[in-house]
Parts: structure tokens; C-alpha cells; sequence
């Protein structure tokens, strides 16, 4: 039997978890997958905040336990966050991100996360996790690079006169398909393991997995062939579309962690599984890309570049890529990062036209600023709520 005052206290704690989701999903998690394709006319700013909440909250189900566990539990060490502590860090982070939502700048959400549970458990007398934070700093300083780099590339591939595009973006998108038939999905292991479509398919077959994912690259490839051959536009449009879904789909496996990863520790004391929180975190999620993402979708789309469809292919692949590395890895990461970063790749593969190097500058201060400040503030506000309450 769970004693009133601790379900009292972990009612408390998952709303700030809910308001925090609902906060990401109003913010990166729910803008930036779509922000290319609405940047490229291929889908408007409403029905783009409408599919990405559906698909977000298939991600937080199917693929958030890495990123949510890392978050409860691998940010410091020596201490078990209390529910106090939990409650002060959503609120510190969820507050930040709020803030960015509502003036249009796009605060890092990973970023203010880590940081607010870093100053609560620091706080709480917890000792640095210096290991995860070499990690977790390694990805979040090669993701600009890595991710922008990739999509200019991949934008200059597109772009180039002896390819053909029909042969280009065929390509990618066997790539995509390799990448979708390899990653993993709980609802495809056995109970609290993953497995990916390939594996699994390729468990009944005496080919195995890579023949799969070798299949399924194919199969990809000659349908994006087909469709370039006979409607250019409508196939490069559906391509787009496509590539915004998964980049959807693995927003809400990363970032739904980011909103429930402080309530891990006390799921025990109260018997809820993992799999309820994360099914709320989700619901969070999905409000969020529902009613604050359509003005950060905008934000995204139209202050940083103007692209077209080459340009909006070539910042989802790697965007896509990235976030499931993150996932798989159970790191936490910033979609506004990710998303952000391959945008201005690509616009600069066109020769930086409609990236707004004042706005960049802006949106780097506001990720370094919400790390530091919620950090601080996190750290501030438990202790002055512990010395007041002890």
C-alpha cells in the first residue's frame, strides 16, 4: 500500500513532468521535425503541428525508455533524485522552455533538462557523472558540425548537374530504408527489450536480419525511382513528407525522456511501470505539438532559411540519423540542435541565401544560456527549498 503523502508528492511531481512534455512538444520536439517541409511548401503549419503530436507520441511509447532512464538516473552520481528535486527541476527547465516558445527563439531542450537535473542533484549532495557528460557533451559538440555538414553535402549531391536527381534521392533513400529496418522498437523485443524490424523478420527466415535491411533498402529505392520517374514533384514531395515523420517519430523517442526522466526514481515507491509514464510523457508531447508548435514550425521555417525541397531532403536525413544514434545511445539531445543545424548546412550548400547569420547567433547564446541558467537555477532554487523546509 502506497502511503498518501509520497502519491500526493508523485501526482505533484508528474504533472511538472506533464508540463514539461507539453512544453518540448511546444518546442522542439514538435516544430522542428516539420520546420523543412512547411519551409518547402510540402505540408501547411497547422496540419504539420497536427501529424507531428500523433507521431511523437508513437516515439515516446515505442522508443523512450533509453533517453528517459539516462535522465533519471545516469546525470549524478552517489544520490537517487527525491521527488522535491524532481519537481524543481522540470519546473526550472519547463519554465525556460516556455519562455523560448513564446518569444520564438529555440531553446535547446537537452540542454536545460540536463542542466536543471545537474543543479538539483548537485544540490541534493550527488556527485558529477563526469563520464556521461563527456558523452553527452561529445554528441552536442559534433552534432552542428556532423549534422550540418552532412546536409550540405547532401544538398550539393542534390544539387550537382552530372548526378541525376532521380538516381541521387533514390539513394538516400535507401539509406533511409536501411536506417528504419535497423532501429529498434519495444514493441517488436521481448518484455523491456527492443528489437528492429530487420532482426525480427529476420529471426523466420533463413537469410537473417541483413538480408532484410538489404531488402528493405531496395525496395525503398526502386519505389522512389519509379514515382521520380513518372511525377518528379509529387514523389519528391512524398519523400520529404516521409523523412518528417521519422524525424517526428524519433523526437518523441528522445525527448519524451527529457520530461519523465526525473520521475524514475520514484516510479518504484508508488508502482507505476515505465511504460504508463511513458505513454504520459507522450500525451504531454502531443498537446504540446497540438497547441504552441504551429508558431515555432513557422519560426524555424521561415527565419533560418528559405528552402526548397532539395535543400529540406538534404536537412532530415541526417537530422533523422543523428536522433536515433542519441536514441540508441540513450543520450539526451536537442532536436532544435539537430534540426537546426542541417537547415543552415543546406542553405549554405545554395550559397548561404535566406540564413539569417544574426538569428544563428541569437539561437547559439540561448542554447549555452539555458544550459548555464538552469543549472544555476536548479541549483539555487532546491537549496533555498531545502534550507527553508529541512
Amino acid at each position: 500500500m502506497v502511503a498518501t503523502g509520497t502519491l500526493l508528492t508523485f501526482v505533484v511531481a508528474a504533472l511538472a513532468s506533464l508540463f514539461m512534455a507539453w512544453a518540448i512538444g511546444a518546442g522542439s520536439s514538435g516544430s522542428t521535425p516539420f520546420a523543412a517541409a512547411v519551409g518547402a511548401n510540402a505540408i501547411s503549419v497547422m496540419r504539420a503541428g497536427f501529424v507531428v503530436g500523433l507521431l511523437g507520441f508513437a516515439g515516446a511509447v515505442l522508443q523512450g525508455a533509453n533517453v528517459t532512464e539516462a535522465v533519471g538516473t545516469q546525470l549524478i552520481g552517489g544520490v537517487s533524485l527525491t521527488a522535491t528535486a524532481a519537481i524543481v527541476g522540470l519546473l526550472t527547465a519547463a519554465g525556460l522552455v516556455a519562455v523560448g516558445v513564446f518569444t520564438g527563439y529555440p531553446i535547446a531542450t537537452a540542454f536545460t533538462v540536463t542542466g536543471a537535473v545537474v543543479g538539483v542533484g548537485l544540490a541534493l549532495g550527488g556527485d558529477p557523472a563526469w563520464p556521461k557528460y563527456r558523452q553527452i557533451a561529445t554528441l552536442w559538440i559534433l552534432t552542428p558540425f556532423v549534422g550540418g555538414g552532412a546536409a550540405y553535402a547532401t544538398a550539393r549531391l542534390l544539387r550537382a548537374p552530372r548526378v541525376p536527381e532521380r538516381y541521387a534521392i533514390s539513394i538516400l533513400g535507401a539509406l533511409v530504408g536501411l536506417l528504419v529496418a535497423t532501429i529498434e522498437f519495444s514493441l517488436l523485443g521481448p518484455a523491456g527489450e527492443s528489437a528492429s524490424i530487420a532482426a525480427t523478420i529476420g529471426a523466420d527466415l533463413p537469410v537473417g536480419g541483413r538480408f532484410v535491411a538489404t531488402a528493405c533498402a531496395l525496395l525503398v529505392a526502386a519505389v522512389l525511382y519509379y514515382g521520380l520517374v513518372t511525377d518528379p514533384e509529387a514523389a519528391q514531395r512524398r519523400f520529404l513528407l516521409s523523412l518528417g515523420g521519422l524525424v517526428a517519430f524519433s523526437a518523441g523517442g528522445s525527448q519524451v525522456g527529457l520530461a519523465i526522466g526525473p520521475l524514475v526514481p520514484l516510479l518504484d515507491d508508488v508502482a507505476v511501470p515505465l511504460s504508463a509514464v511513458l505513454a504520459g510523457g507522450g500525451f504531454g508531447l502531443l498537446l504540446g505539438s497540438w497547441t504552441g508548435a504551429p508558431r515555432m514550425i513557422k519560426a524555424l521555417a521561415q527565419d533560418y532559411s528559405s528552402l526548397g525541397p532539395r535543400r529540406s531532403i538534404a536537412a532530415l536525413i541526417p537530422s533523422f540519423a543523428i536522433a536515433q544514434a542519441a536514441v540508441a545511445f540513450g543520450i539526451p539531445v536537442s532536436f532544435n540542435e539537430i534540426v537546426v543545424s542541417a537547415i543552415i548546412g543546406s542553405g549554405y550548400a545554395a550559397g548561404g541565401g535566406g540564413v539569417s547569420r544574426r538569428k544563428l547567433l541569437y539561437t547559439v547564446f540561448a542554447w549555452i544560456g539555458s544550459l548555464l541558467l538552469a543549472l544555476g537555477v536548479g541549483y539555487a532554487v532546491f537549496t533555498a527549498f531545502d534550507a527553508l523546509f529541512a
